[in-house]
């Protein structure tokens, strides 16, 4: 008997961590850079992705599932602008448009994936969309791989796609509508480097990116890679702040006890 063989081909998927912070001031994004198709087959790829037109509008999407759907993705947002489509990027009149117009493109280049593919690989694809348009407020949203989507909460104005639980808490915590876009920029930081830590799939470079609200153009943007001094400076401060938050916790009520017994004790002996 002859066996067949047969290779399986692994998708390669942006195994990401993507973070928007939306705050009164403006919103600030952050990516990492891994994608893999196994443990052997390890790529960088780009998930923050900018369009500007200044004094008119401001976009970036982020990215995060297979990467064939958001390279096309992107590609096709990119060709819309070029040969002047009916609906694109820089004629949407809000970002309502403008979130829809992402969630159309997403879904069909899904479908269009889904129809060639033989090996039932999930093509699916989810995206983070922040921008201004003109006078309108900044807005982020996140695009679900089905079309659908939402804003961030008010009581937590922040939106995740990848693998968020790592770099969670410290958001919850920390950000408000109040927060600097200085400070949301060094917890977005922060918050990446949580993750980067306890997952392998999530690495850098990572790239950073803060808009204050009305500029309508993109100024203060950062790539960090893996031995970038102020990237590592934020990671040895943050540990050194936690293992000193950890120290100043109250004691418990045995060891107040037993250091009170200590300390009578030397107190008598000398």
């Amino acid at each position: 008997d002859s066996a067949t063989h047969t290779t399986t081909l692994i998708p390669e998927i942006q195994m990401t961590y993507c973070l928007a912070i939306n705050t009164n001031a403006g919103f600030v994004l952050c990516s990492d850079s891994r994608t893999n198709a196994g443990f052997d087959n390890v790529s960088t790829y780009s998930k923050m992705h900018p369009w500007a037109w200044q004094g008119n509008r401001v976009f970036a999407l982020l990215s995060a599932g297979n990467l064939a759907t958001t390279q096309l993705v992107i590609k096709r947002l990119n060709a819309d602008l070029d040969s002047g489509a009916s609906t694109n990027l820089l004629n949407v009149k809000n970002m309502h448009e403008a979130v829809d117009y992402v969630a159309t493109v997403s879904t069909s280049v899904q479908n269009i994936h889904v129809v060639r593919d033989s090996g039932n690989v999930n093509f699916e694809a989810t995206f983070i969309l922040a921008g201004q348009i003109g006078t309108d407020r900044h807005e982020t949203l996140m695009v679900y791989p089905q079309g659908n989507y939402i804003h961030e909460s008010n009581e937590h104005p922040f939106l995740q796609i990848g693998e968020i639980k790592y770099g969670k808490p410290i958001l919850d915590r920390v950000i408000n509508r109040h927060t600097s876009l200085e400070e949301a920029g060094r917890c977005a930081l922060v918050s990446m480097n949580s993750t980067v830590r306890s997952n392998l799939t999530v690495a850098p470079p990572i790239e950073l990116l803060i808009y204050n609200k009305d500029s309508l153009c993109f100024t203060h943007q950062l790539c960090l890679g893996e031995e970038d001094s102020f990237a590592r400076a934020i990671s040895e401060s943050w540990n050194q702040g936690l293992v000193l938050a950890l120290q100043n916790l109250p004691r418990f009520d045995w060891e107040i006890s037993a250091k009170t017994v200590s300390t009578k004790n030397m107190s008598q002996s000398s």
